[in-house]
């Protein structure tokens, strides 16, 4: 059962907004009336589209007889006594979302309860894409903003071997979309609503293709790909562009299914990563078997849009249907964490290479992996996950995403480094001293007395490790010693100039 709060969040993202509020937003909906300005109120439901409605009380009105709760209206309606409504609240449409459009989510949340976690995604779009392709006569692909087929219809004659591809691999391959690209089939479908036609291609695989854009409002969602040899006119090009306004609909309710599920799930995710009293209950609403969890923590950059690149990285880990999904995700200021059932790093890793995979290529994704925990301990997981992911940002390009219990070790060392930073190093002692004599005189004391003690005072060890010869470290140990008072036979000294060591390795 859906209520106000929830029908007037999912309709905000519509550009729909909640004007008056005199209901309780806790209010049960459970069934819709369409009115207009010349019909009788002859039906009664919770929810009234209000469409012609000339004001805000002509609206609370037709709600009244129709012993509505909530009034959806034209924006542009005159106010009239606002202030005086009791009983009804009202939600104003933006003029650029069809009623068509309203309808279409309004009905689906309220009567068919899409906003569960049990039907995410519009299982019927196969369907649609085969009534499309018979209407059209050619083969169907529906893809979404990203060129990520959603579906497509059963194989047809005219099915090219790059619609074939594009259907084995999920997704429109790069070289085909960038000659796509070049005939500004991706300019034209954020500007248009008209078919545009883009003649054969052999060398890329492509007998002919006509291509619409899916859309509500001014809301760019996907396309509706056929594979035919020539342009449809009459009929056929006016049945592909009705078409796409059913996907729109189909796509505009799964869209509104699924940012529900993903704000539900957000806010279990954040509740578990702050440590919340009933953690174990909260793991069990997400579905969370009880079972080792590892935190990982995700950042995604792209040249043109880093805000763009993270919310791509979110969609993708929280796309799935029902619960299929292993992990769940929130997105939390500009890092994605997605709680995972992995008692190895390995599993983690795979899930990340996996979610990479699915996202353009131009797009650098990093992660950062806690060490294995229960659901009661995921608070304390993540600041592991968010270190891991600190190391990563500081590794050469295409590293492996670092996991806590395999890099605690680098993890201390990068803390030590950031105290180093800010100034709280020594001054003075063996190490700025023989630094200072390596600046003045081009020694490599430094470099000799970091690798004697990681070889633990082995100097055949050490030269091998500076290339020289292990009279030579013996010689330059000597030599130091005459700079500064070393201490090497002190075991607290050989520590403490081994987190020196550790500390200022940027210098």
């Amino acid at each position: 059962m859906v209520t106000l709060d929830r029908l007037a969040n999912v309709l905000s993202g519509l550009g729909v907004r909640l004007r008056l509020g005199s209901v309780p937003r806790t209010t049960e909906l459970r069934s819709v009336v369409i009115h207009q300005a010349d019909a009788d109120p002859t039906e009664a439901g919770d929810v009234l589209l209000g469409i012609d409605a000339r004001s805000t009380a002509e609206a609370a009105d037709w709600a009244a007889s129709a012993r509505a709760v909530v009034a959806i209206i034209r924006d542009g309606a005159e106010a009239g006594d606002e202030l005086e409504l009791e009983g009804v609240a009202v939600l104003v449409v933006d003029p650029a979302v069809a009623w068509s459009e309203v309808a279409a989510v309004v009905y689906g949340l309220v009567l068919e309860g899409r906003e569960t976690e049990a039907g995410r995604g519009p299982t019927d779009l196969f369907a649609l894409a085969d009534s499309l392709a018979d209407a059209v006569e050619g083969a169907v692909t529906i893809e979404d903003h990203l060129s990520r087929v959603l579906a497509y219809s059963k194989p047809r004659q005219h099915l090219d071997p790059a619609g074939v591809e594009t259907i084995l691999s999920r997704q429109m391959p790069q070289p085909l979309r960038d000659m796509f690209e070049t005939h500004g089939v991706f300019t034209h479908l954020a500007v248009s609503d008209e078919p545009l036609f883009v003649p054969a291609q052999p060398e890329h695989g492509v007998t002919g293709r006509s291509v619409v854009a899916v859309r509500v409002g001014r809301q760019l969602l996907g396309s509706v790909w056929v594979s035919a040899p020539t342009p449809f006119h009459g009929p056929r090009r006016s049945a592909l562009t009705a078409g796409a306004r059913t996907v729109a609909l189909h796509l505009l309710r799964s869209r509104a299914s699924a940012d529900l599920e993903r704000q539900v799930e957000s806010e279990l995710v954040i509740r578990l990563l702050e440590g919340a009293a009933d953690a174990a209950t909260v793991a069990s609403r997400l579905g969370l078997a009880p079972v080792s969890l590892r935190v990982i923590a995700l950042r995604a950059r792209m040249a043109e849009d880093r805000h763009a690149a993270l919310l791509q990285v979110f969609e993708r880990a929280t796309t799935g249907f029902g619960w299929s999904r292993a992990g769940r995700s929130a997105l939390v200021g500009d890092t994605v964490y997605t709680a995972l059932p992995a008692d190895q790093a390995t599993a983690a890793r795979h899930w990340i290479n996996e979610l990479r995979a699915a996202l353009p290529a131009q797009l650098v994704v990093l992660a950062g992996i806690s060490g294995s925990a229960r659901a009661t301990e995921l608070a304390s997981a993540r600041p592991e996950a968010d270190e891991c992911l600190a190391l990563h940002e500081t590794r050469p390009s295409g590293a492996e995403p670092p996991a806590y219990d395999e890099s605690w070790d680098e993890i201390l060392l990068q803390r030590l480094r950031t105290a180093g930073l800010s100034g709280r190093t020594p001054t003075r002692g063996p190490v700025p001293e023989l630094r200072h004599h390596d600046r003045e005189h081009s020694t490599e004391y430094v470099a000799t007395l970091r690798a004697w003690l990681q070889a633990q005072g082995d100097p055949a060890t050490a030269a091998a490790q500076l290339g020289v010869h292990e009279n030579t470290v013996r010689n330059r140990l000597r030599k130091m010693a005459q700079v500064t008072n070393l201490g090497l036979g002190d075991p607290r000294k050989r520590l403490a100039m081994m987190i020196e060591l550790a500390a200022t390795d940027h210098e």
